[in-house]
């Protein structure tokens, strides 16, 4: 299966040549790692071109062949970057070897060296099957429970529920509370988040909550400001008080307080990725809940 992920916002990648990703499985690995590596070059989000559920290697090569030749016309150049996470020998072999006969495509396998590692270990052979990570088990139903529950009480939503979240994250506007509670909730954690600003009182029923599970999400003015404005792009007219630097201490100002009064623990979310957020959060919260994990609840 082959397809092209062209990402919204994503309008310098497409002066760019695409990562390849080649699975076996459905490449959600090889996604992952592709964009961890581009973020080092400051591509947030490369356009990448995938191959996935690869039944033969017939397939492989007609994708390799045909995309290095569209690529050369393209941008002057043959060469690629391919990602590929192939479990079983009878497809990755004769594409070791297919690589090392066309030095213009630069090859990088995300699998088998994990595998051979553990399997040092573990002193037995692995599976080979592809897609086992994916298999559909009790972890499987956990997770999507955790991320309908964050879905439905993101941005103050059903604010009645907070004493039933596993966390609850507060912040004010623009602070990471989403994209946070939503990779918490990929790891299975039932997460609420609180919005607060000066023009809202915040929930009563933040109160109730243990405040051990309470996380603050915190940042700069001056982080808060670039991040507001480049929000509102051409409306920041429009609604200038957003992004007032006055306001936004005061928002942050009063967002301290809060956090104060409920004793929650502060995060600050400056030069941290979502990830190195999410981390933050859990480190402080096994701490406090060593058992209660994200796939306790059975």
């Amino acid at each position: 299966m082959s397809e092209e992920l062209s990402l919204n916002g994503a309008k310098d990648a497409q002066n760019l040549p695409a990562i390849y990703v080649i699975s076996d499985s459905v490449g959600i690995t090889g996604q992952s790692v592709a964009r961890a590596a581009a973020s080092q070059y400051g591509q947030n989000q490369p356009k990448l071109c995938l191959l996935t559920q690869v039944k033969a290697f017939k397939d492989i090569q007609e994708f390799l062949d045909t995309h290095a030749q569209q690529d050369k016309e393209e941008f002057g150049s043959d060469e690629m970057v391919v990602f590929y996470s192939l479990v079983e020998d009878r497809i990755r072999e004769p594409l070791e070897r297919y690589l090392t006969t066309h030095p213009h495509i630069h090859g990088v396998d995300i699998i088998s060296e994990p595998i051979a590692a553990l399997s040092a270990i573990y002193h037995k052979k692995p599976l080979d099957i592809p897609g086992e990570m994916h298999i559909t088990d009790e972890h499987y139903f956990d997770r999507i429970e955790a991320i309908e529950f964050t879905i439905a009480h993101d941005d103050g939503n059903r604010p009645e529920d907070l004493t039933k979240a596993d966390i609850v994250i507060m912040g004010v506007s623009r602070c990471g509370k989403t994209p946070t509670s939503i990779y918490l909730a990929q790891q299975g954690y039932r997460v609420a988040n609180v919005p607060l600003d000066p023009q809202t009182e915040p929930p009563k029923e933040i109160f109730d909550v243990d405040s051990t599970r309470i996380f603050g999400l915190m940042t700069t003015p001056d982080v808060l400001i670039g991040i507001r404005r480049r929000r509102l792009g051409k409306a920041r007219g429009l609604a200038s008080s957003y992004a007032d630097p006055a306001e936004v201490c005061r928002d942050l100002d009063d967002a301290r307080a809060l956090m104060r009064r409920v004793g929650c623990i502060v995060i600050h979310t400056e030069k941290r990725a979502v990830e190195e957020t999410a981390q933050e959060i859990l480190r402080y919260y096994e701490l406090a809940h060593p058992r209660d994990t994200g796939f306790s609840r059975n």
